[in-house]
């Protein structure tokens, strides 16, 4: 029987050189012959998030790309703002994997048990380069799915289905009884609001659109408030008095949202406040900002009292803090209900070559809610 697996395999890289230009490329990589405890996954989808985004592009801005040669020798190069620079240093001159998370068929595997028992199975794998034809890869380290699904349905299994679940562990762990989740409309978005239906979890949907309201009501979101909307701020008080969420997720991370969001906290446990406080309620409201969409200050209020805080949370610290037993028990969750719960849609399926088009690479680096891009590395490289 011929080896299913060849000698080398394609990995999509992006480098800043030293003076200062983005160069985005496939990589022909060696593909080892897996350990005991290993596996060697043929990758067959893997998603283009924000996070894939940060490390792809840096600071690069799109508009600028162009690009060279045709198939596998394709280069696109961005030249970069020296101001922009200051930030990512420590990674000139390197030629760095993309790529947080994927999924793909186990094709070969070590003598271990627990390898030989992953043969022929879809499985989800993590580790920055996802954006790979082939991963080699602990057994322990994938996540098995179950036989009907395909690894299409598998790819973003980790980032968005994990941070939905860690959102509301968070809420849990910290003792708030409600969230509130700004960019509402995105696939992530959908996601916590079917989690927190399923849960039976109050959640304020936070949108730009009245489109991307519609978008939620339809999923059976019962809270949500459109930012560009004269009277969002009324609304927002008035949900947050509803549901008594005091625990934010906000994607911005820039500008006035998450201040608005803790003026709005403090104004609905005004209402029914028995006595008065010069300090304000004395009930701890949270924003953590897991995104910089907006990446201009966060802006933060005069008025939400002084029991409030505004963090940066991150998935993998979080998962890092729970431990492996809690982590464990989240992704159980994941691969039961990544065909209901944690599904995702796609805008368009490309190949490695694709990503690397000028158009095809502005069209996903818009990040545009509700729009996502699934890579297929072994979808055939054209010219």
């Amino acid at each position: 029987m011929a080896n299913p697996v060849p000698q080398t395999g394609l990995e999509l890289r992006s480098r800043i050189t030293h003076e200062g230009v983005l160069e985005l490329s496939l990589e022909r990589v060696a593909i080892p012959e897996p350990a005991d405890h290993e596996v060697v996954v043929r990758v067959e989808a893997s998603p283009l998030n924000p996070s894939d985004l940060g490390l792809l592009l840096g600071p690069a801005d799109p508009a600028r790309a162009t690009r060279r040669g045709t198939g596998p020798d394709a280069v696109v190069t961005i030249p970069i703002e020296p101001a922009l620079l200051s930030g990512h240093r420590a990674r000139l001159g390197q030629s760095l994997p993309v790529g947080n998370e994927g999924a793909g068929v186990v094709v070969a595997a070590g003598s271990a048990t627990e390898a030989q028992a992953l043969l022929g199975r879809t499985v989800g794998l993590i580790g920055g380069a996802s954006h790979s034809q082939w991963r080699v890869l602990p057994a322990a380290a994938v996540l098995p799915f179950a036989p009907e699904t395909s690894p299409a349905e598998a790819a973003s299994w980790f980032v968005n289905p994990m941070t939905a679940l860690g959102m509301v562990e968070t809420m849990r762990r910290e003792g708030h009884s409600a969230l509130v989740h700004t960019a509402a409309a995105s696939n992530l978005g959908q996601m916590l609001q079917k989690l927190c239906l399923a849960d039976g979890i109050a959640l304020v949907n936070v949108v730009r659109r009245a489109e991307q309201e519609a978008v939620l009501r339809g999923i059976g979101a019962k809270h949500v408030c459109n930012s560009s909307a004269p009277d969002f701020q009324s609304k927002l008080v008035d949900a947050l008095a509803e549901t008594g969420a005091t625990l934010a997720f906000d994607a911005t991370g820039g500008g006035p949202l998450a201040g608005q969001i803790l003026s709005a906290m403090e104004s609905a446990l005004q209402r029914s406040a028995t006595s008065f406080s010069r300090y304000g309620s004395m009930t701890h409201k949270q924003v953590y900002l897991y995104g910089r969409l907006d990446r201009t200050p966060t802006v933060l209020p005069g008025d939400a009292g002084m029991a409030w805080g505004v963090g940066g949370w991150l998935l993998p610290p979080f998962l890092g803090r729970i431990g492996a037993e809690a982590t464990a028990r989240l992704r159980a969750r994941v691969a039961a209900e990544i065909r209901t719960t944690f599904a995702s849609r796609y805008t368009a399926e490309i190949s490695l070559f694709e990503a690397l088009d000028p158009e095809t690479l502005r069209a996903y680096a818009r990040q545009a809610t509700g729009e996502k891009y699934l890579i297929v590395p072994q979808k055939p490289l054209s010219t």
